[in-house]
C-alpha cells in the first residue's frame, strides 16, 4: 500500500447491521406465522379455486346493472378526486412549518402529526369517518384527505427543504418579501415534484377509494361487497372489471401527465 495514500474512511455498519435486522424479520416471520404450504397445493385446493372462478363467468353484461356500475365508478373517482385535492391543499399548508420556515418547534411539531395522519391507514379512518359523517362517500373522501394529507405534507415538506436557498435569498435581499420570494423563487422550483406526488397520490387513492366502499363509503367497493355477500359471482366479476379499467384508465392518464411534467 502507498504510504503517501490517506487513511481509508471508517466503515460504517449502521447499513450492515439494519440489512441483517431485517433478514432475521423475515425468517422470524416465516418461521412464527403458521402458513400450510402444503395444503395451498393440495388437489382439493385447486379444485375449489377453479370452481370459484369459474363462478364469476360471464360477467353480466346486462344494460341496467351496467348503467349502475358506471356511475358507481364515477362516484369512485369523485371521491379519490375530491380527496386528493383537499389533501393536496392541507398537505400543502402543513409543508410550510415541516420544512423548518417557521423554526425548530413548529417543525417538529407539525412532522409528529404528519406522521400520525399517514400512519393510520385509511380503512381506520374511514371507519372512523364513517361514524362522524354517516355511511356514504363523503366519509371515504375525508378518509382519503386525511390519510393523503399526511403522506403530501411529508414529501412537500421534503422537497421544500431540498430546494436551493439562493434564490429567494436574491429575491429577499433585493427588497421582495417572504411570500413574494416564496412563491417567486422557492415554488416554482418544487411545484414540478410536488405535482408528481400528487398524481402518483391519486393513482393509489383510486384502488383505496375501491376496497373504502366495502366499509360502506360507497362506490365500486360497496356494490363489491354486496353482490359478493349473496354470492352473485358474474355481477361481482362486472364490478372487479370496472374497477381493473379505473385503475387502468386513471393509470394512464397519470403516467401522461407526469411525464408531461418532466420533460
Amino acid at each position: 500500500m502507498n504510504p503517501n495514500l490517506p487513511k481509508p474512511p471508517p466503515r460504517d455498519w449502521t447499513v450492515r447491521i439494519l440489512m441483517l435486522l431485517v433478514a432475521v424479520l423475515v425468517v422470524a416471520s416465516f418461521a412464527t406465522l403458521p402458513l400450510k404450504w402444503r395444503e395451498f397445493f393440495t388437489v382439493e385446493a385447486v379444485n375449489s379455486t377453479m370452481e370459484l372462478l369459474a363462478g364469476f363467468t360471464p360477467p353480466e353484461t346486462g344494460l341496467p346493472f351496467l348503467a349502475r356500475t358506471f356511475w358507481a365508478a364515477v362516484e369512485t373517482l369523485a371521491m379519490s378526486g375530491l380527496g386528493t385535492l383537499l389533501a393536496v391543499v392541507f398537505g400543502l399548508a402543513f409543508s410550510l412549518p415541516a420544512s423548518g420556515r417557521f423554526g425548530a418547534g413548529p417543525r417538529a411539531a407539525m412532522r409528529a402529526v404528519l406522521n400520525v395522519l399517514r400512519s393510520i391507514p385509511e380503512l381506520v379512518w374511514a371507519s372512523i369517518m364513517l361514524i362522524a359523517a354517516g355511511l356514504g362517500p363523503l366519509g371515504g373522501t375525508l378518509a382519503l384527505a386525511a390519510h393523503t394529507a399526511g403522506v403530501l405534507g411529508r414529501l412537500f415538506a421534503d422537497s421544500l427543504e431540498n430546494a436551493a436557498p439562493l434564490p429567494e435569498q436574491s429575491l429577499r435581499t433585493n427588497g421582495a418579501s417572504a411570500t413574494a420570494a416564496f412563491f417567486y423563487a422557492t415554488l416554482p422550483q418544487t411545484l414540478p415534484q410536488m405535482m408528481s406526488y400528487t398524481l402518483y397520490r391519486w393513482e393509489n387513492n383510486i384502488r383505496a377509494a375501491a376496497i373504502l366502499g366495502v366499509v360502506g363509503a360507497g362506490g365500486l367497493g360497496q356494490m363489491l361487497k354486496y353482490h359478493l355477500s349473496l354470492f352473485q359471482m358474474p355481477l361481482a366479476a362486472t364490478v372487479i372489471l370496472a374497477m381493473l379499467l379505473l385503475v387502468a384508465l386513471v393509470d394512464g392518464v397519470s403516467f401522461a401527465m407526469r411525464r408531461a411534467l418532466t420533460r
